[in-house]
């Protein structure tokens, strides 16, 4: 059983302690005030925020069980140019968080990257909504984009200067069983190494397929989409003189599901691609020289293209030139120009030189694929009924993707485990302030109180959206290009979003909110404005009353929403969502 862990009359040297061997009986079980099963970022920040604190630190015996091997993880490291494949886009929230509990000064910052801008369209009709800080009043970054291991590498080192954590790694938990009598029916949780360990609290931070969360008797629900994750690290020409640097995250949500671009230095970008399982096995048993292609094309092509190269590529399309040819045909019969950035096989623009007025709308094109780095996995929803254990499984908890995984089209769930963790903190300190069981269920409720709804808002949220832009439709493609295209014009409201889905450091949404009522106190008085969104939505309707009748009422049953009100409800909002869940892909 290994440890991190500093001896006291070393505190001060500064220098980090390696792992080292113990070995415990069996025999009895050692009490624990909280046992945290899983060690990743989420476990680990819980870890390291009740650390943080005078009062648990000095009052809680903590332990952290992972039964991977975080050795390899603490020494992690990789050449300036070349990234992992899974990344994450860190709040301002986030950041804060971290700041406060001492990780952020451990986090590598010459792999991280700002975020400036993000750039989000439809796939179908091109209607796009951009969202840049300039336009926040108090921040320059709306986010920073960093590796996972990064931040993992930094939550152990700082874990590693801890002496009052004990974090035991290579270890699995073999059973968890309810003690009867003594401790009040505290959790023993029995280790493969022969070792039992008895807890106050036990915390589930276990990911999807939680041990805790069974042992707690939590029922869960959701379901697995019909799409798959397609990751990969990309290599491109750095931005020219005359373009902005690669500090922009791009979307484009294709009816197959949406494709993110995500900068991590001048030369260096991650995909996240969700799309058909088919087609993700296809792209993933593709050489790298097909990849760069695809990816080029996803980004630029009009969607009947894009199905046509699909096609060829689920025939049997399989090298470069092959797919290359059929790009350059698909191209030339859409009508780009070869000197337009919506050009990648034709393209004739060279680097350094003056870019067309365009080239800022659309990511650098793709040049090469970091050996190693293309993988692929499915995509689930899954929500925990509680947070918290209740009689047979009492004194538990749930965190991070024990508690809820969503689509990543969100891109929130590191962000969403990182902020169960701080309020599971503050929720644990607080009980200690007042000299109550940091276990009981009175102790936690708070918790579950401040962090399900949140979550079950965004995940809602997602699940919506990634439904209404699977959509093809007309009347939905309308309304939803419509909702972003009127809030796009609309800066102040846009900063509004931003600022209060965590772009901001601000704690308190009122200040977004008030730049909310400012911009629409400027909409009411913009008569031009208001007359120009009046024509475009009494256009809008009469094609509508011309065109959808039942087909309106089939699409609206193609996407689950059976109520009318409800659907323009979730159409008015979609801009709001767009920038919430592209916020950490």
């Amino acid at each position: 059983m290994a440890f991190f862990a500093k001896p006291r009359s070393s505190a001060r040297l500064g220098c980090r302690r390696r792992l080292f061997l113990r070995s415990f009986s069996s025999e009895r079980a050692r009490d624990n005030d909280i046992v945290i099963v899983g060690g990743g970022p989420a476990g680990l920040a819980l870890a390291a925020a009740l650390a943080a604190n005078p009062i648990a630190k000095n009052s809680l015996k903590i332990t952290l069980i992972e039964g991977g091997d975080l050795s390899k993880i603490q020494d992690w490291g990789m050449p300036p140019n070349a990234y992992s494949n899974r990344v994450s886009s860190i709040t301002h929230t986030s950041q804060h968080f971290l700041n406060r509990i001492g990780i952020w000064d451990y986090v590598e910052h010459a792999r991280t990257n700002p975020i400036h801008q993000m750039q989000v369209w439809d796939g179908v009709s091109g209607a796009r909504i951009t969202f840049d800080a300039s336009v926040m009043p108090e921040s320059s970054e709306m986010a920073r984009m960093t590796e996972n291991l990064n931040l993992q590498r930094a939550l152990l080192r700082k874990l590693s200067d801890t002496p009052s954590v004990q974090v035991i790694h290579s270890v699995k938990v073999e059973s968890i069983q309810r003690e009867a009598g003594d401790h009040n029916d505290w959790p023993l949780v029995h280790l493969s190494n022969g070792a039992t360990l008895r807890a106050r609290l036990l915390v589930g931070a276990d990911g999807f397929n939680s041990p805790v969360r069974s042992f707690a008797g939590i029922s869960s629900y959701g379901w697995s989409y019909d799409t798959q994750a397609v990751v990969a690290t990309l290599n491109h020409a750095p931005r020219g003189p005359f373009q902005v640097p690669n500090n922009t995250a791009y979307q484009r949500f294709l009816p197959t599901g949406p494709i993110a671009f995500l900068p991590l230095s001048p030369c260096t970008s991650s995909l996240v691609w969700s799309t058909k399982p088919h087609l993700a096995a296809a792209l993933n048993k593709s050489s790298p020289g097909v990849l760069e292609q695809l990816i080029n094309a996803a980004f630029r092509l009009p969607e009947p293209s894009l199905q046509y190269i699909y096609k060829r590529l689920l025939e049997g399309t399989k090298s470069s030139e092959e797919i290359k040819e059929e790009i350059m045909f698909r191209e030339r019969s859409d009508g780009i120009s070869s000197h337009s950035a919506y050009a990648s096989a034709t393209s004739m623009l060279s680097d350094g030189g003056i870019p067309p007025d365009d080239a800022d709308a659309l990511p650098p094109l793709v040049t090469s694929i970091q050996q190693g780095t293309t993988a692929s996995f499915p995509l689930r929803y899954n929500h925990a009924e509680s947070y918290i254990g209740e009689g047979a499984g009492s004194r538990t908890v749930l965190v991070g993707d024990a508690a809820h995984t969503v689509h990543p089209l969100a891109g929130q769930g590191l962000n969403l485990g990182l902020g169960d963790v701080d309020a599971l903190s503050r929720c644990i300190i607080q009980a200690l302030r007042h000299g109550g069981d940091i276990g009981s269920y009175t102790a936690l409720i708070p918790y579950a109180r401040e962090r399900y709804f949140e979550n079950h808002k965004v995940m809602s949220a997602v699940d919506k959206l990634h439904k209404v832009y699977s959509s093809t439709a007309q009347p939905v493609v309308w309304a939803r290009s419509v909702g972003l295209e009127v809030i796009n014009e609309l800066d102040s409201v846009k900063a509004a979003l931003m600022m209060n889905a965590g772009a901001s450091s601000r704690l308190q949404n009122a200040s977004g909110w008030e730049l909310f009522a400012k911009s629409i106190e400027s909409l009411a008085g913009a008569a031009s404005t208001s007359k120009m969104v009046s024509g475009m939505i009494g256009v809008g309707m009469q094609e509508l009353a011309k065109n959808a009748g039942q087909r309106f009422l089939d699409a609206l049953e193609r996407v689950y929403i059976d109520d009318l009100a409800f659907f323009l409800q979730i159409i008015r909002v979609i801009p709001r969502l767009v920038f919430i869940l592209t916020l950490e892909l």
